[in-house]
């Protein structure tokens, strides 16, 4: 879904997602007309976001509000985005939707403008905990949308095993029983945990010890699919996976027996966030959009369909239970204190993380 996460995807069209969340061919759609509450001819916007993580009825809203065009393409991982933007014209998209570690990355590689915050008058909504992050000081550049664990969903009805940790992804009873998220980083990343390593591991030789156990992870798995890894649970196609937290919650009302379960090692966490490119050829509506995404009712209508982790505390307050008690749809303090983000790493790491992807996958 996310189509993130971190992970996490290329082009979609809104609420193909998410979900993370992840497949990689641009699609673009448009969201909504003018109406008589916005004005008649106020130009347009053209977003970048993950698949199956923004809900049509939040750009239509925001059409209706503002008179505003949204031309909406979407993603299935982070790479996928950065290949496409930099592969178009400079401005081609307004607004892109990166993780936590790829917002760093492309600050560093002058890729965003900086955010004008006095237009942003709903960011006090968001909580002082998901503001001012290492990867981006001061949200010069970047505003949170929704974030959220990679965790394990387990269909308790056909799989016998205790499952409590990553590691236990890797039992050979699990063999061609999987659904997993088709981001290299998250992939790899979980592996790492399973061992003790970091998601961001860099030594050589602990890499190769990854690789090495990465590779038995193959035939347990089934499936690659960041996009909506929730049907292949659904269906029962996949009786286990790892998975964005918020496809699990989704999986969980259609399928009571289907569970989820935060790694013992700490999980792999993501953070998503709104960003304006550089050279973007519609700047002040960008501003009003990111705006709008800040209101607490546009954030409850995202939740509503997209149950992830919310940074907007308003809006979590006035959810209520239904959402803080669900442990699916609000992870516990104490997973995501355990938890651990991706991170930027130099491209020679990079290109040896390629190399054991592709090996999985071939």
């Amino acid at each position: 879904m996310k189509n993130k996460i971190i992970a996490l995807a290329l082009t979609f069209t809104t609420g193909a997602l998410i979900l993370a969340g992840c497949g990689s061919s641009a699609s673009g759609a448009s969201a909504g007309t003018s109406s008589s509450s916005g004005s008649k001819d106020a130009g347009t916007l053209n977003v970048f976001v993950w698949t199956e993580y923004v809900p049509q009825s939040v750009f239509d809203e925001f059409t209706k509000k503002t008179g505003i065009k949204v031309n909406v393409s979407t993603y299935s991982s982070n790479e996928d985005m950065l290949a496409k933007v930099k592969s178009e014209t400079e401005g081609t998209y307004d607004i892109v939707q990166p993780s936590d570690y790829m917002v760093e990355l492309m600050i560093g590689q002058d890729m965003l403008q900086k955010l004008d915050q006095t237009k942003l008058t709903n960011l006090s909504n968001i909580g002082e905990s998901y503001l001012n992050p290492s990867y981006d000081p001061g949200n010069a550049y970047s505003v949170p949308y929704q974030g959220g664990v990679c965790a394990i969903a387990v269909n308790t009805a056909k799989v016998d095993l205790d499952i409590d940790s990553y590691d236990d992804l890797f039992d050979p009873t699990l063999k061609n029983s999987l659904v997993v998220l088709d981001d290299y980083r998250a992939v790899i990343g979980m592996t790492a945990r399973s061992m003790g390593y970091s998601m961001n591991e860099t030594d050589t030789g602990k890499l190769s010890e990854i690789s090495d156990k990465l590779m038995t992870l193959k035939d347990n798995v089934k499936l690659y699919d960041s996009d909506s890894p929730k049907s292949a649970l659904i269906a029962g196609d996949c009786t286990a996976g790892f998975v964005w937290s918020a496809e699990i919650a989704l999986a969980m009302e259609e399928n009571p027996d289907i569970k989820v379960v935060y790694p013992s090692e700490g999980a792999y966490l993501f953070m998503d966030n709104w960003c304006v490119t550089k050279g973007a050829k519609n700047y002040d509506n960008a501003m009003t959009f990111i705006n709008y995404m800040l209101d607490p009712d546009t954030a409850q209508m995202v939740s509503a369909e997209f149950p992830y982790l919310q940074p907007n505390q308003t809006a979590v307050e006035a959810m209520g239970s239904d959402y803080s008690d669900n442990e699916a749809k609000n992870p516990p303090a104490e997973a995501i204190a355990a938890g651990e983000y991706v991170q930027n790493l130099d491209p020679d790491v990079l290109s040896i993380y390629d190399d054991m992807w592709t090996k999985l996958k071939q």
